[in-house]
């Protein structure tokens, strides 16, 4: 239960680092949406399905935000990953986040 709750902390602290530099005018409205998710959940069983399922969306989201990290961005493959050249990409996944 502790390395759980441990891992859950990490992720939260990994999305709301990532958030802080995703690239959008709602980004501190994402940020405090992150913040009242976890916040409205902290009282879940980590073992229940349901929760795992927002873990598992949880990770999705990071994935998207870790997309335009400009650290990231940098230290990727230059032709596609370099912020400066007007040649680079990102691809979503179509419904990333499915209502429950």
């Amino acid at each position: 239960m502790a390395s759980q709750s441990t891992e859950l902390l990490h992720l939260y602290r990994r999305l709301l680092r990532s958030c802080a530099t995703y690239p959008s005018k709602n980004r501190w409205g994402i940020y405090e949406a992150i913040r009242e998710e976890f916040r409205d959940n902290r009282a879940m069983n980590p073992d229940d399905p349901k929760t795992q399922k927002q873990i598992q969306v949880a990770y999705k989201g990071l994935g998207q935000l870790r997309m335009y990290d400009t650290v990231q961005l940098v230290s990727t493959d230059r032709s596609k990953g370099n912020p400066e050249s007007p040649n680079w990409e990102v691809t979503l996944e179509q419904n990333p986040m499915p209502k429950p």
